[in-house]
């Protein structure tokens, strides 16, 4: 089995090498291709305006200045003489459930796998503000590689692609996996204007969330109860139900 890998936190990040290791318990050949830096809540984001810079770090090992989706067109595209059997992306350094999918990298590389006609799968490690992180890597590190190998013969349709998220609990506690649905997050989000060294005005996206309305079978809930959450995407957005009232409406 091939493995392409890749991830929004960038070459360096301890999720990448979480990842490998991960990988490397399921098979041999493993190419990894991400992003030179962290490139965090960039979603599907292409780089059209600017030429990308390749820079191999390793034996099928690079480094590309550009987003996670770019990182999986170059490795298909350019890099590898025949295609993967399976995009990896992750392990990100913190939850993507929720709303939280439609502005990940991570979802996104796996999402470009998907539009690529590949069996593509995102994860994520949750964390807890507070906690210690390094502890918190074992949990996906450990139990990845038997979510994997579930997921690696399950006939995914095309257009489909799975999102796993590992809760933020040590790898003995937790409790079990759940197939989920996407849970909802209530946002706050603002602009904070501080003043540079000259006092020109620059701007700082602020938010914070919180979990919103209970939604059976969530994400969220999964997490909060200590199990994996695997959930189920689609590349589809259309709303289904809506079509036939609004045939009506414009019939």
């Amino acid at each position: 089995m091939r493995l392409l890998l890749t991830n929004d936190d960038g070459i360096h990040a301890e999720g990448l090498a979480v990842l490998e290791r991960i990988a490397r318990t399921l098979t041999d050949d493993v190419w990894v291709v991400a992003p030179e830096t962290d490139q965090s809540g960039l979603s599907h984001s292409l780089t059209l305006s600017a030429p990308l810079r390749l820079r191999e770090v390793s034996e099928k090992r690079y480094a590309l200045s550009g987003t996670p989706t770019d990182c999986v067109i170059m490795a298909v595209k350019r890099l590898m003489d025949s295609p993967p059997d399976l995009v990896l992306s992750g392990v990100n350094a913190g939850q993507n459930i929720c709303d939280d999918v439609t502005y990940s990298g991570t979802v996104a590389g796996a999402m470009e796998g998907t539009m690529l006609g590949l069996r593509s799968i995102a994860l994520s490690q949750a964390f807890t503000p507070g906690r210690d992180r390094e502890a918190l890597w074992e949990t996906a590190e450990r139990h990845a590689p038997a979510v994997l190998d579930r997921l690696a013969g399950f006939p995914l349709p095309p257009g489909h692609l799975i999102n796993v998220n590992f809760p933020a609990v040590p790898a003995d506690e937790v409790s079990g996996v759940s197939v989920t649905r996407q849970g909802k997050l209530d946002y706050s989000l603002g602009m904070e204007e501080r003043r540079d060294g000259r006092g020109f005005p620059y701007f700082w996206l602020t938010f914070g969330r919180q979990a919103g309305p209970e939604v059976e079978n969530s994400d969220i809930a999964a997490l909060q109860a200590g199990r994996i959450s695997i959930t189920p995407l689609q590349l589809d957005l259309t709303a289904h139900e809506l079509r036939d009232d609004l045939g009506a409406l414009f019939a």
